[in-house]
């Protein structure tokens, strides 16, 4: 049928899964692939649906294929309406009495031996039957891959007046639940002057040490507080890992600050020292999720899950 302007075409679930996987995995072969089609039939749903809109979907770049602005319109609605559908068939699944479900899972380095396993411990006893998979993956990443439909459930965090808050403006349209604060912590080497200090300690008074800084975003945030007490650190050693900041710290190389999930993760160690800061400098922990996607049972169950292990761990 061939739709003059005005009318509204029919654009159908399965072409709009057709056009996400194809913006999400670059090329027709590999949205093929992803969805369990034969490479012919996802290029025939193509051609079918262009033929229905009246525009192009897919245009040739040399060897493969990009979206059109139409396909990039259709793409940007292809995550609604999958979580749409999974909320469907998950209603009715829990009124036929199943409880089986998928949830994919990604989150931030330091919740990989915290939040995670005590969620997927939890998920275990309480709903044996739903699967859980699971990436590792910071925040930016981690929000994107809910929008692009990757993961169904990110675990990630936010500093107050963090001006590259993935929460802002990637995360419009999805929903961002608030899970708990995490209080930032100095780590000081055992025999540091301040190491012994009762009562909670400024930063600036640590202006002349070498400090160890963290992920991008945790040296961005550094950098700020330490711009609001009037000095700028001497950053001398960055890593991403935990249990690498405490080793220079422990051998006296620096000091620096940590999230406390960070410093639960590896462990406290006898050569250093945890010390509050005297500003309660802290970061918030996020569920993000997919507009609508707690109507989904699966994933619903995991979003109580991730709640009541928050507020323990």
């Amino acid at each position: 049928m061939i739709h003059l302007p005005g009318e509204n075409p029919d654009i159908g679930a399965n072409a709009l899964r057709v056009v996400g996987a194809v913006h999400e995995f670059g090329s027709i072969t590999a949205a093929a692939a992803a969805l369990g089609y034969s490479q012919p039939a996802v290029s025939q749903q193509l051609k079918r649906l262009e033929k229905r809109l009246g525009l192009a979907v897919v245009e040739r770049v040399g060897r493969g294929v990009r979206l059109t602005e139409a396909g990039l319109v259709l793409a940007r609605h292809a995550v609604t309406v999958a979580t749409a559908l999974d909320a469907a068939r998950g209603e009715i699944a829990e009124l036929q009495g199943l409880r089986t479900g998928l949830v994919r899972l990604v989150a931030f380095p330091s919740a990989s031996a915290t939040l995670v396993p005590s969620l997927l411990a939890r998920m275990k006893q309480q709903h044996a039957q739903i699967s859980i998979t699971y990436l590792e993956a910071e925040p930016p990443e981690a929000v994107a891959a809910v929008r692009e439909n990757r993961a169904d459930l990110a675990i990630t965090f936010s500093y107050p007046g963090d001006r590259v808050d993935p929460h802002r403006e990637s995360a419009q349209g999805l929903r961002v639940a608030t899970l708990r604060r995490d209080e930032m912590m100095l780590v000081l080497p055992a025999g540091h002057p301040l190491a012994g200090a009762a009562a909670p300690i400024d930063l600036g008074d640590l202006a002349d040490e070498n400090w160890v800084a963290g992920c991008p975003r945790c040296r961005g945030h550094l950098l700020d507080l330490c711009d609001r007490r009037g000095f700028a650190p001497r950053i001398s050693y960055e890593t991403d890992n935990a249990a690498a900041v405490f080793g220079l710290v422990e051998a006296g190389i620096g000091v620096a600050l940590l999230p406390a999930l960070a410093i639960e993760s590896v462990g406290r160690r006898a050569g250093a020292s945890i010390r509050a800061t005297s500003g309660q400098d802290h970061r918030t922990l996020h569920a993000v999720t997919a507009a609508g996607a707690e109507r989904v049972p699966a994933l619903a169950a995991a979003l109580r899950a991730l709640v009541a292990i928050s507020s323990v761990v």
